[in-house]
């Protein structure tokens, strides 16, 4: 059961598109600002704009914060394991 778990948490990963690259570069922002403003590394920021890792919900909802956005406009589920890059392919 707990492999299972792990193969669906990592299927769910490569899944979920995000655009906090675009944003924040909109914001002429750093990583690391970005980074010290959510109180986390900066390795945990470039890690989610490569899609590299999927940020839990309470990140999730303090990068929707900080962005003045609704999460749903920052992170979306794509079922094409295909996209992987920001952008949600606009």
């Amino acid at each position: 059961m707990v492999l299972l778990c792990k193969l669906v948490l990592q299927i769910m990963q490569e899944y979920i598109l995000n655009k906090v690259n675009k944003l924040r570069t909109q914001k002429s922002i750093t990583q690391e600002e970005l980074a010290e403003k959510l109180k986390v590394s900066r390795q945990t920021i470039i890690a989610i704009e490569k899609g590299n890792y999927t940020p839990s919900v309470l990140l999730a909802l303090k990068i929707a914060d900080f962005f003045k956005l609704p999460v749903e406009h920052i992170f979306k589920i794509s079922y094409d394991p295909s996209i992987k890059t920001q952008g949600h392919g606009e």
